[in-house]
């Protein structure tokens, strides 16, 4: 999955042939979601009410924002879920996760376990990372990482626009420790690099959409100073196909699901020929807590939206993994009401289940 770059000249031709802790997904534009926060901060951690089977609003709201310049330390006052739903029912406290990650965003070390095979971490030091990762090898799990920050204002222009100067020079931060990820990279810990979340949202730039090109850019500057490192972005493949750019550096689109969008088998198999078309490989995800259809009658954390039932869950969950160009699975975001519910928990772990046999397909394609 994370093999090196042996030359700058092969990678053309073959896709021509074929620390701060938490990143957001945006409200949507275009392709996006039409749900979730509309700014890439860091969000709180969840509230230390006991999770029940109510509608009740999944509500996050009780800390202040973290600083970006370390990866947030675990909330002590949250228990680990029970992992009853392990392989065949047993826990396991150590292990090397077959299949493809089941991840989610927001969830902290404690909580990593044989349902819950990963996270998406962001931050700006190789020390803020280094409190993450061994622990997260320790369990056998997965992570995306954002070595940028969560906070998108360290990278825009003074008229909200991206900066690649700015980010350029977060991401040079990292030239002279490199070697403290290799071991991670190596083994799979880390899956890949996040770049930037959805360029394609002009209002979340100062009006205007980082360019596919700029994408590809960004890629090849990763690349640079971690050449066996893949590299994502989270936004849909058909926006990157959308554009007469030739990935070579990028890897990676992401598909995030919402019931808005329609019949769910009928728009990943359409993410999946886009992908296909530009050589980039397909992390497939949920917005399980603003993205239902309303069935649930659980509130979301935005007004008017909600979060979506145990047989939502299976419906869009399973159409996602029975894609087998599908290369990593991911969930918007960690809840403790939300996923500390008896079905949530149910659904979540049949799901699970099926990333843990889908076929160990890589994000380079």
């Amino acid at each position: 999955m994370t093999g090196p770059l042996a030359s700058q000249s092969w990678r053309p031709s073959l896709r021509a042939i074929t620390g701060g802790f938490l990143l957001l997904i945006g409200a949507a534009c275009s392709s996006g979601d039409g749900v979730g926060p509309s700014s890439e901060s860091a969000l709180p951690a969840d509230s230390t009410a006991a999770p029940t089977d109510s509608t009740a609003t999944p509500a996050d709201s009780t800390l202040a924002p973290p600083s970006d310049s370390t990866v947030i330390a675990p909330d002590p006052s949250l228990p680990a879920p029970p992992d009853s739903l392990g392989i065949n029912g047993v826990t396991i406290g150590t292990f090397s996760q077959p299949g493809i990650v089941f991840g989610t965003f927001n969830l902290e070390n404690t909580l990593l376990s044989s349902v819950h095979t990963g996270s998406l971490r962001a931050g700006t030091t190789t020390s803020g990372f280094l409190q993450v990762l061994p622990g997260v090898k320790a369990k056998g799990a997965r992570l995306i990482i954002k070595l940028t920050g969560g906070n998108a204002d360290k990278v825009k222009n003074a008229d909200g626009t991206f900066s690649l100067t700015k980010w350029k020079a977060l991401l040079d931060t990292y030239k002279s420790s490199t070697g403290s990820f290799a071991p991670y990279i190596a083994d799979g810990t880390i899956i890949a690099h996040y770049l930037i979340d959805e360029p394609n949202m002009a209002h979340r730039w100062g009006g205007k959409q980082v360019p596919q090109a700029t994408i590809e850019a960004m890629a090849k500057y990763s690349k640079q100073i971690f050449p066996k490192m893949l590299t994502v972005v989270r936004v849909v493949p058909t926006w990157l196909a959308s554009a007469p750019v030739t990935y070579t550096y990028l890897d990676a689109g992401w598909g995030q699901y919402t019931a808005v969008k329609g019949d769910v088998t009928r728009w990943v198999t359409t993410e999946v020929n886009a992908a296909k078309s530009k050589g980039l490989g397909l992390v497939v995800s949920l917005n399980v807590l603003n993205g239902g259809n309303g069935s649930s009658n659980i509130r979301g954390s935005e007004s008017g939206k909600y979060s979506m039932s145990a047989t939502e869950l299976r419906t869009y969950g399973s159409a996602l993994l029975n894609q087998s160009y599908s290369c990593a699975f991911y969930q918007w975001q960690y809840n403790s009401s939300y996923f500390g519910r008896s079905d949530i928990k149910t659904a979540m772990g049949e799901l699970s289940a099926k990333a843990r046999v889908h076929s160990k397909t890589s994000c380079r394609q």
